[in-house]
């Protein structure tokens, strides 16, 4: 009974003993954190026993803990030239955010600038074209305009004139004259454009027209017509309207009121008419012939 009771002390101390040693007294066993694992490590005699027997005496070797996992490391202390630096680089993106939006506004109101420009620029330019185009009108208006009619010669029978009438607003001078006969079965076979045998030539007085005024610039009668053709079959053609006479000239005038050399020009074309007892005239001929500047 004195032995079991001397057995028991010992195992009893030889269990507190590694609490107590100072190889263990930094790290604890009851120290072990969750999620670590423990390993046991075999005495240096190769046996473990349990710290209590029923059949005498055993040896105990204590357990070693080994954390795995070390501890998280504390936080690194933010100093004050970190804290200075990141407050200079907030104070920086905040600053080119503000010039950023200032920049946008700036060229959003330049656009809007520009658009507003642009549109009185178009608005000044159509006024700038009503107003040329109300100056041509009024100057239209009060130039004068030649217009050229076929009226019969009084006190002669089948004889006709061409009058020249400044329907104009002022007086008018006329510069040159142009006229030409041609024989053509229907006015689509004459030439595109007026094609004159002669020159033009001055009228042989100097011929003002007031407005309302008309003079004449060309006279043609029945006895004229065999002047005209070449032979007597040429005669009997026109007779039968076969062919047609045309007679085509131009009137050149100036504005005798305004300064400068500028000239204005009307064209004009007739059908005589040539009947065996009885003639006519007319105005006729393509659009070409019919000019008037």
């Amino acid at each position: 009974m004195k032995h079991q009771f001397t057995t028991a002390a010992a195992m009893l101390l030889v269990a507190f003993i590694p609490a107590v040693c100072p190889a263990q007294t930094s790290r604890p066993a009851t120290a072990t954190q969750a999620g670590s694992s423990t390993t046991s490590e075999p005495s240096a005699s190769g046996t473990s026993t349990s710290p209590s027997g029923t059949n005498g005496p055993s040896d105990y070797t204590p357990t070693h803990i080994t954390s795995v996992n070390p501890p998280p490391p504390a936080p690194a202390e933010w100093t004050l030239p970190e804290r200075l630096k990141w407050m200079s680089e907030l104070l920086l993106t905040v600053i080119a955010a503000v010039f950023a939006w200032m920049a946008v506004s700036a060229l959003n109101k330049i656009e809007r600038q520009t658009r507003y420009s642009e549109e009185t620029a178009q608005a000044a330019v159509e006024a700038a074209r009503a107003a040329l185009l109300f100056a041509e009108s009024q100057a239209k208006a009060e130039r004068p305009w030649i217009l050229i009619t076929a009226a019969p010669m009084p006190g002669t029978t089948n004889s006709f004139s061409v009058m020249a009438t400044n329907r104009g607003r002022s007086p008018a001078r006329v510069v040159t004259l142009a006229e030409c006969i041609a024989i053509a079965k229907e006015e689509s076979e004459l030439s595109a454009t007026p094609v004159f045998q002669a020159a033009p030539h001055a009228p042989v007085a100097p011929t003002l027209l007031l407005p309302g005024e008309s003079v004449s610039i060309k006279s043609f009668g029945r006895d004229e017509v065999k002047t005209v053709c070449e032979n007597d079959e040429e005669l009997r053609r026109i007779e039968e309207w076969e062919e047609k006479i045309y007679i085509y000239g131009n009137v050149v005038y100036a504005d005798l009121t305004a300064t400068g050399d500028k000239t204005f020009e009307t064209g004009w074309c007739c059908w005589y008419i040539h009947g065996r007892q009885k003639s006519g005239m007319i105005m006729a001929g393509p659009p070409e012939y019919n000019r008037h500047t």
